[in-house]
């Protein structure tokens, strides 16, 4: 059972129903949909996709859809670095290329 904390994760089914290219189906889709949704509908205007309900309680929550997308992603590549460094000290710092 998934918990409170954890994030929605979209299924593959309304990925594809949102037409993602399969190099964005990712942790973060969930929030990519609903924002090229409105994208689409306000053609592209950076000012009018804001996310109506903001959590107040994470101090620094943007209210900005784009920006919480890209903090989305700019946290997954903050796990993978952590994971490959991870990786890299268990082979005693030996990188595999």
């Amino acid at each position: 059972m998934k918990s409170e904390s954890e994030p929605r994760r979209a299924t593959r089914e309304e990925m594809s129903e949102a037409h993602l290219p399969l190099a964005y189906r990712d942790s973060c889709a969930h929030l990519l949909i609903p924002l090229n949704r409105c994208r689409q509908a306000t053609w592209y205007a950076p000012w009018k996709c804001v996310d109506p309900n903001p959590s107040p309680h994470l101090p620094g929550s943007s209210q900005d859809e784009r920006h919480s997308y890209e903090k989305c992603q700019y946290d997954e590549f903050k796990i993978r670095v952590k994971k490959m460094d991870e990786l890299r000290e268990k082979k005693g710092g030996a990188r595999s290329n």
